[in-house]
């Protein structure tokens, strides 16, 4: 087949798949997980169950696929954070500032969080986070920002279970005290 038609096949399909996703959300957050149906989700993206069913096996499978797109698109907003201009403190502050909202904005407690919060892609992401914040940590241990009685690795990981507190708080004023007070235990020891 030509280029250009396989090219045009594969948007379609992506468009497809982007309006299974973002179809199934919706309807989740209107009706609730255990009542969303595939039915409802064919009649709602304007397909098929038959054309559905090629794409996904049931609900879960959509949203964990959808999850997963969400997980990737925060990953890049989180490097794309990173890649602004700025010293390593300040890159460093903005990516925990960034992560902690999203962390304070995202559902906590509710089935879809237990279901979509298991699995490979969350490990995976979860490496790449730490990674990105491993990386900036290192940089301003250099620039004297951070303190190097600990390992990057470490202070990562402490980031991260620190900035979990993020989605308990009652608003962004106080995720941003959060970041503050995190940013305080990372600086060098007096």
């Amino acid at each position: 087949m030509p280029r250009l038609w396989n090219e045009t096949i594969e948007a379609h399909r992506r468009a497809v798949h982007d309006a299974i996703l973002d179809s199934t959300a919706g309807l989740v957050a209107e009706h609730g997980l255990p009542s969303v149906t595939m039915s409802q989700i064919a009649e709602e993206t304007g397909i098929g169950r038959a054309t559905l069913y090629k794409y996904f096996p049931d609900v879960e499978a959509i949203l964990v696929a959808w999850h997963d797109r969400q997980v990737t698109g925060h990953l890049q907003q989180l490097a794309a954070v990173r890649d602004r201009a700025g010293d390593a403190g300040e890159r460093l502050e903005a990516v925990l500032e960034a992560y902690a909202l999203m962390t304070y904005e995202r559902p906590h407690g509710t089935e879809l969080a237990a279901l979509v919060h298991r699995g490979e892609h969350v490990a995976r992401a979860r490496q790449q986070l730490i990674g990105l914040i491993r990386d900036l940590l290192t940089e301003a241990v250099e620039t004297g920002d951070v303190r190097n009685d600990v390992a990057p690795d470490e202070l990562a990981s402490y980031c991260l279970h620190a900035l979990a507190a993020a989605g308990s708080l009652p608003s962004e004023a106080a995720v941003c005290r959060l970041v503050t007070v995190i940013l305080d235990g990372l600086r060098p020891p007096r």
